[in-house]
């Protein structure tokens, strides 16, 4: 048995010998490197601080560690290598800063969502799909992404609310490069991602609009007319004679779920074609955390939770744990408190130490608008001026305190 493993702050147990963190010791409340977790305390510190931990079985209290050694073996992780057998993948470098990314990034969703309300707008008159248009207008977001996808992020998660089909779209298509990049993907497969995740849900147009903004349960005959939206989509898009295989996993399997419980063929694990169990990730991810009419938005914080309880249930473990390392804890346009009781928006994170990143207080302690609103760096700001600890205490609902992301200027 390999000594040391690394192993997620959920599936930690007391009893177990943590001998690494995934940041510096000194980023930690811990005073010694190597502890036995010994409280339900330590593991909820753990939790609060950690992504994961490597654990050291040798020093660590055999008799608390059988049971979590059975589900060790039954869950190996594969490397995200073996998930791409036929590719080659190579990490990505930060390559522009936050200030000198977003101009850059706020004209490239300009653009795509110029682009894909062109394109859409056509297919509800009953035009055919112009895929050329599509083509052209995700090049610009996956430059950025490349770049840094910090800005990308942030301007996905202040989407209008208004137009659902349409916002969903553009922001599945960023997640999906986002993700992408994180695997180390070559460009190619990052365009196979923007545009797959620009039309996943394109069938959506041609089904009746009443039955996709009903706030009711809908009957089993609705419901098949909204599940059909998936072979509306494949047959739009294959009249485009778009050839693209992954694209087109992507609009066919993007509803299967890793169980074998989804549609349209109720697929399972890998007989799920690897684009389609990204595609599944981020329509979900997009979905919970935007307004619909039947559901309010849930907070990034909150919807990297439920996707990492849904693994290797819904969604395959390491795709979805690779997503929270994509977007992160708490995403460039997430509302957080401070422990200084201000309010503040995620503007950046360092995906290095994403406990903290910059952010842009917003509301004061007394939680009324700041009249300058101003840029703090919690990596290298750690106390007020007064001497207290600085630090997130948590992720907020969005539109908390009346708050209008999309008013939010830089």
């Amino acid at each position: 048995m390999i000594s040391v493993e690394k192993v997620y702050v959920s599936d930690l147990q007391l009893g177990m010998y943590v001998s690494a963190l995934d940041r510096p010791w000194l980023d930690s409340p811990f005073a010694l490197q190597g502890f036995r977790i010994d409280s339900e305390a330590e593991l909820r510190q753990l939790g609060q601080l950690c992504q994961y931990v490597y654990v050291d079985h040798k020093k660590s209290d055999g008799s608390r560690q059988l049971l979590h050694q059975r589900s060790l073996v039954a869950r190996s992780r594969k490397p995200v290598q073996a998930l791409f057998s036929d590719r080659r993948i190579s990490p990505y470098q930060d390559k522009a800063a936050w200030d000198e990314e977003f101009p850059r990034a706020r004209a490239a969703i300009r653009e795509l969502s110029e682009g894909i309300e062109s394109v859409f707008a056509n297919v509800t008159q009953g035009g055919s799909l112009d895929i050329v248009r599509v083509r052209k207008s995700v090049e610009p977001v996956i430059d950025s992404i490349t770049r840094n996808p910090d800005a990308c992020i942030w301007l996905a998660r202040i989407k209008q609310q208004d137009q659902y089909t349409y916002q969903h779209s553009l922001g599945a298509s960023i997640w999906a490069v986002a993700l992408g990049r994180q695997l180390g993907l070559p460009r190619s497969d990052l365009r196979s991602l923007a545009i797959g995740g620009l039309l996943f849900d394109v069938g959506k147009l041609r089904v009746n609009p009443e039955l996709l903004r009903a706030d009711r349960p809908l009957s089993d005959d609705e419901f098949l007319q909204v599940k059909g939206h998936v072979e509306l989509g494949l047959a739009m898009i294959q009249e485009t004679g778009l050839m693209n295989r992954d694209v087109l996993d992507m609009v066919a399997h993007h509803h299967e779920r890793h169980d074998g419980s989804g549609y349209p063929k109720g697929l399972s694990g890998n007989d799920i074609p690897i684009f389609a169990r990204i595609a599944a990730i981020v329509d979900c991810y997009d979905a919970i955390t935007s307004h619909r009419s039947y559901a309010r938005a849930t907070s990034p914080a909150a919807a990297i939770k439920m996707l990492y309880e849904w693994r290797d249930i819904d969604f395959q473990a390491e795709l979805v744990e690779e997503f929270i390392q994509a977007v992160g804890i708490y995403p460039a346009g997430s509302l957080v408190e401070l422990s200084s009781g201000e309010v503040a928006v995620v503007v950046s994170e360092y995906r290095s130490r994403r406990l903290r990143p910059q952010v842009m207080v917003i509301l004061g302690k007394d939680k009324q608008p700041v009249a300058n609103p101003q840029l703090i760096d919690l990596l290298s700001q750690s106390h007020t001026a007064s001497g207290e600890a600085l630090e997130i205490v948590g992720s907020l609902e969005p539109e908390a305190y009346g708050i209008d992301m999309t008013g939010i200027q830089l």
